[in-house]
């Protein structure tokens, strides 16, 4: 298992699972699967066919914006994790977890042992087909949603940090797929943390409480 889009400012927070074949080798692996931070845009679409068909088994979970608002990016992510191997037609024997974090912290929501492994991504090929499969799926949706959203670039930045990004936060304030309770949206406009400005109108007297539009 794999998470993305944990930093992420807006679109949900994504877990990918991907069951291997019990007798895989190193000859038996997609070419160039590897972490998927280490591959471009361009690779890891090349490669989605190629990860999935070798797989067992594979599926993407998604937390949304609003869950990771409510419940918290831990929360969130079991949730992802959850629905994840909810979409698996077959319950693997046993979970490697990419980084520190036990995804799957519930004993019953676990279908066998779960070992988070620090740089999974980098070292287990189980890992990185998950991380794979789940980046292109998330890249996909958040392609889709800037059509609906062309201000913030989504096609480019997937809902991170970016330029474009950062300054159509400034202009148009936040979409209906940010995260709202995100450090980042103190002061923006239209937001729950925009302190509230009164301007006295002009040529009024502050004493009657007259403010400018």
């Amino acid at each position: 298992m794999d998470e993305v889009g944990r930093g992420a400012w807006a679109g949900p927070v994504s877990v990918g699972v991907a069951l291997i074949p019990a007798k895989a080798t190193k000859r038996t692996m997609p070419r160039w699967l590897r972490d998927s931070k280490q591959l471009s845009e361009a690779r890891r679409e090349s490669i989605f066919d190629s990860v999935g068909a070798w797989c067992v088994d594979w599926a993407v979970g998604h937390a949304t914006p609003e869950e990771c608002d409510q419940w918290g990016m831990r929360i969130a992510l079991r949730l992802a994790a959850q629905r994840a191997l909810a979409g698996l037609e077959r319950p693997p024997d046993a979970l490697l977890v990419d980084g520190p974090l036990d995804l799957v912290s519930e004993p019953e929501a676990a279908p066998g042992p779960v070992h988070p492994v620090v740089g999974g991504d980098a070292r287990c090929a189980s890992v990185a087909a998950a991380s794979v499969l789940a980046k292109v799926v998330r890249d996909r949706l958040m392609r889709a949603e800037s059509d609906h959203f062309p201000a913030y670039a989504f096609e480019q930045n997937k809902g991170y940090p970016s330029p474009t990004h950062q300054m159509a936060l400034r202009g148009y304030g936040l979409s209906s797929i940010h995260r709202r309770s995100w450090a980042f949206t103190e002061g923006l406009p239209w937001s729950d943390r925009w302190p509230t400005v009164r301007l006295v109108a002009e040529g009024a007297n502050p004493a009657d409480g007259a403010v400018a539009p």
